[in-house]
């Protein structure tokens, strides 16, 4: 069924809106979750004249309901009553009341060893260990750490960007970590793959653990000469107050629910287009997760009839591309709202690093097939 052309060039000026938008007018920039909602809103009214087989389009009770739900309820093997929302709610509370303390803690950390090393512990720990405490909790843990770290702005920037894209690969190793990983394993529960726990881990852990190291080590790059005696580098104090931790954890509730809509409005478009493209391509194409939700796009694309190298080229192209701005995963909504960092800071680093780890995994992973390696 090919779309009607209408529908097309709406959505796809939708899209065009959301990727520019935020990096040419400055009222999008400060107020980036409405405008999100929006685009979202507006995306789900045109998707609602497109009929998919087998698939429910436009507004429905069940679209609001998963919006209303999503911010507080992420799908887990444990079935624990946990969400974004929450936690970005509870431990900016935490923060707020024993703040001194930790901060404390975290000086004491760098003063007894170097900020290269501590970047290194931070972006390759982090991301390591992000598919088991969530990928939302080593995001929080992660702008506590650089808040309280004597740098500057671009190099704290710099820092979070880095560790944002380790925590988003690591993060998907096991169905703890993020909804992708929940999400794909449930698809390829089935034969022939019968996808368990640990099915991500063995597929492409041989992928994602080097490339969390080689972000560590880039990381450490960085940061250049920095030391904690340079007098051009400080820790900031901590300035929030109570509505401001209370507002943080409102407007990650109004980003979630604009992803739900965005990757909903999307479907048309998804469907249709990206999950019926070639490996190769649908590669390059899911960057368009650097402001789509990636579940989504994991829902439309990964099924039992991918080879494994079409499911590794679909997962890694849209794991890495996450990192590149700020609405490609919940690290960075949660990191760019607590540091005030913009989306033009954010590209800065994450688009140029985004293509140029893009374009080395592509090489590893397309590259033997084609040598018949």
């Amino acid at each position: 069924m090919a779309l009607d052309l209408g529908i097309t060039i709406g959505l796809f000026i939708i899209f065009l809106i959301v990727l520019i938008g935020p990096f040419k007018i400055k009222i999008i920039e400060q107020n980036l979750e409405v405008f999100l909602f929006i685009c979202g809103v507006l995306a789900l009214t045109i998707s609602g004249f497109v009929t998919l087989p087998g698939e429910e389009t436009g507004w429905r009770l069940k679209i609001v309901e998963e919006a209303l739900v999503a911010p507080v309820y992420i799908k887990n093997p444990f079935n624990i009553p946990v969400g974004i929302f929450q936690v970005v709610l509870i431990v900016g509370l935490v923060i707020f009341k024993y703040h001194e303390p930790i901060h404390r803690a975290i000086r004491w950390m760098v003063e007894k060893l170097s900020l290269k090393i501590m970047a290194f512990i931070l972006i390759a720990v982090l991301g390591l260990v992000s598919s088991v405490i969530s990928a939302i909790l080593a995001a929080i843990i992660l702008v506590e750490m650089v808040n309280a770290m004597p740098l500057t702005r671009k190099s704290k920037i710099d820092l979070v960007v880095i560790a944002c894209f380790s925590i988003g690969l690591g993060a998907a190793l096991l169905p703890y970590g993020e909804p992708l990983s929940t999400i794909a394993i449930s698809k390829l529960a089935g034969p022939p793959y019968d996808a368990q726990i640990d099915f991500l881990f063995n597929l492409l852990g041989i992928y994602i653990i080097p490339g969390i190291v080689a972000y560590g080590i880039i990381g450490m790059f960085f940061l250049g000469k920095a030391s904690t005696n340079d007098p051009g580098l400080k820790a900031e104090d901590y300035k929030e107050t109570l509505k401001d931790v209370i507002m943080r954890a409102v407007k990650v509730y109004v980003f979630i629910m604009a992803l739900v809509f965005l990757g909903d409005g999307f479907k048309p478009i998804i469907f249709e287009y990206i999950a019926k493209m070639p490996s190769e391509i649908l590669f390059w194409v899911n960057m368009v997760s650097a402001i789509l939700d990636n579940a989504t796009l994991t829902a439309a694309e990964i099924g039992p009839t991918f080879s494994l190298l079409q499911i590794k080229a679909a997962l890694m192209g849209l794991l890495i591309a996450g990192g590149m701005l700020i609405p490609g995963n919940i690290p960075n909504i949660i990191s760019a709202g607590k540091l005030g960092i913009t989306s033009k800071e954010w590209a800065r680093l994450g688009v140029p690093l985004g293509l140029v780890t893009m374009g080395v995994y592509f090489v590893i992973l397309f590259v033997p097939s084609y040598l018949n390696l």
